[in-house]
């Protein structure tokens, strides 16, 4: 029996209903996985599919024979089982499987549920080993931008599975990224989505990615600034990252400098002694500042320079930032490590994407007011580094009336939410933000909801980055479009 290169489900189910059918034991079957290119069933000599011609598909063959037979009727766990092994890369495998079914069709039905038979138990270390390769491929594929062909983004990436798994991996790709062509290069195939179609083509060779962009600067300052020193553990990283995966991703090229310096940063962070907690009353603090009530902009941000921080590790307020009376104010949840350095909203990672995105909306920081829900950084000293926490509910509402009389003195057309931090501050209530993007009434202000920038730099996958990107601009456009139209 020859079947095609690779897991060829099709095939072997054919096969094995024609084995079946004849009442052939497995012993007296030899099984061969045809190379790259090599026709599935050869011509020359005769098999239980009689003599086909030279390049005969194996389901085609085996329908000579098979078309009569009756359709086989096996176990869940049998089916479940035998669709993870045949991926794996054993030439064993088609023998091992079809032994399996011959045995369940004799009348152990329930063989599949036995871990303590050799064959079950060898046959599920194979499936294991399939899986993990899978979520191995789902977790470490990196797309490389090609540029646009008609108005869709293209994107390339190269992999290279341990085993034969393109098929059975393909259909989470697109899934998750129905919006943009793609392609995935390995040594054991190719698969495409374009025209909302999944098309599969023969192996390739490693081809010459193009280089990083913005985008994946951002990720990697981002990726760097996450790094906990005192939680690296280089044989644990290698186990769930080996090795052979740190060619095609952008990030492992920060991880031996990262982890050099993991020991001393480790041992500044066992030398600093913890500060002991500030005694705040909130409550207090936010009811003297309305007694004194503002009359302007400028009075309004001296109250918050001169107030406590609300939250735990802040230093000093970042104030908002932009012209009087915009057409479009953006809130985000809170300033960072590099906004609590200078003093100003959006200059870190997360604030250099969103100018990106601004820009390729039609925005310029210079036409939009920038501030945020929360006007402390809120962190952890770690050693040298200070860790992002995010705020409350409870501190969101203590910083609540700054923002409120904010931006009833800037009087912005249209009121951005960044995330949800930023929409509890606005509405007083949670929201979801995947599920309701778009256009919404945020307490008093006309508004639109979208994604915070951070959340992007988040996502695990290069490719899931882009396409929320890519959402985050279509966005911001349509934030502008009913800012002009207000």
């Amino acid at each position: 029996m020859v079947l095609r290169f690779g897991a060829d489900r099709a095939g072997f189910r054919a096969a094995v209903r024609a084995l079946v059918a004849a009442q052939l034991p497995p012993a007296h079957v030899v099984w061969r996985m045809a190379g790259p290119g090599e026709p599935a069933m050869e011509g020359g000599g005769a098999d239980l599919f009689g003599t086909p011609g030279p390049g005969i598909a194996p389901a085609e063959a085996a329908g000579m024979v098979a078309d009569g037979a009756p359709a086989l009727s096996l176990p869940r766990a049998v089916a479940t089982l035998a669709d993870l092994v045949l991926c794996h890369r054993d030439p064993a495998r088609f023998a091992l499987l079809c032994t399996l079914i011959w045995r369940v069709t004799q009348g152990e039905r329930q063989l599949a549920d036995n871990p303590a038979d050799p064959l079950v138990h060898r046959l599920g270390r194979m499936a294991k080993a399939v899986r993990r390769d899978i979520h191995k491929m789902h977790a470490f594929v990196r797309f490389k931008a090609l540029g646009t062909e008609n108005g869709r983004e293209r994107f390339v990436a190269w992999f290279e599975p341990e085993h034969f798994i393109l098929e059975a991996a393909a259909p989470f790709f697109r899934t998750r990224f129905p919006a943009m062509d793609w392609a995935i290069l390995t040594p054991h195939g190719t698969v495409g989505w374009k025209d909302h179609t999944l098309a599969f083509g023969p192996p390739a060779s490693r081809p010459t990615l193009p280089e990083g962009d913005g985008f994946e600067e951002g990720w990697l300052a981002y990726y760097a600034s996450a790094f906990n020193p005192a939680r690296a553990n280089p044989s644990m990283m290698r186990t769930e990252m080996p090795k052979k995966y740190w060619p095609n991703l952008p990030e492992a090229r920060l991880i031996p400098g990262l982890l050099e310096g993991a020991p001393a940063r480790v041992a500044e962070m066992l030398a600093r002694q913890a500060a002991a907690p500030r005694k705040r009353d909130p409550q207090k603090a936010v009811a003297a500042m309305a007694q004194q009530a503002p009359s302007s902009l400028e009075e309004l941000n001296a109250l918050i320079a001169a107030s406590p921080a609300f939250v735990a590790g802040g230093t000093r307020a970042v104030l908002g930032e932009g012209p009087p009376h915009p057409r479009l104010a953006l809130v985000g949840e809170q300033p960072g490590d590099q906004e609590d350095e200078e003093g100003r909203p959006f200059v870190g990672p997360a604030g250099q994407l969103l100018m990106k995105a601004m820009a390729e909306a039609g925005l310029s920081r210079e036409a939009v007011y920038l501030t945020n829900a929360v006007k402390h950084f809120k962190f952890v000293p770690r050693g040298t580094r200070r860790l992002h926490q995010k705020p409350t509910a409870g501190e969101v509402k203590h910083y609540r009336w700054w923002l409120e009389k904010e931006l009833d003195f800037v009087r912005p057309r249209l009121v951005v939410a960044l995330g949800g931090t930023a929409a509890l501050a606005l509405t007083g209530k949670a929201l979801a933000v995947t599920r309701e993007r778009g256009p919404h009434r945020l307490g008093v202000h006309e508004g639109y909801l979208t994604f915070h920038p951070s959340y992007l730099l988040r996502l695990p996958e290069e490719a899931a980055r882009r396409e929320a990107y890519s959402a985050f601009v279509a966005d911001l456009t349509a934030a502008k479009a009913l800012a002009e139209a207000a």
